[in-house]
């Protein structure tokens, strides 16, 4: 599993980052940790965009998305 840490930027980076890992590593399943709502929703956008499959977590650290292609 990829981890993808974006917590602390602002949109659109998050996003960027997560496009990158999908573009490095087409069949891994992707971490994506963040702590924004919006950054959230917009990495959900992407993947199931993109056609992955969205496992959501919330704890103290933010949201953790688990992306499956």
């Amino acid at each position: 599993m990829i981890e993808v840490d974006v917590r602390g930027f602002a949109c659109p980076i998050p996003v960027v980052k997560t496009q990158k890992a999908m573009k490095e590593n087409p069949k891994a399943e992707l971490l994506v940790i963040c702590e924004a709502a919006v950054s959230k929703e917009n990495i959900s956008r992407l993947a199931l965009k993109k056609g992955y499959k969205i496992k959501e977590t919330k704890d103290d650290e933010g949201y953790k998305l688990y992306l499956q292609p």
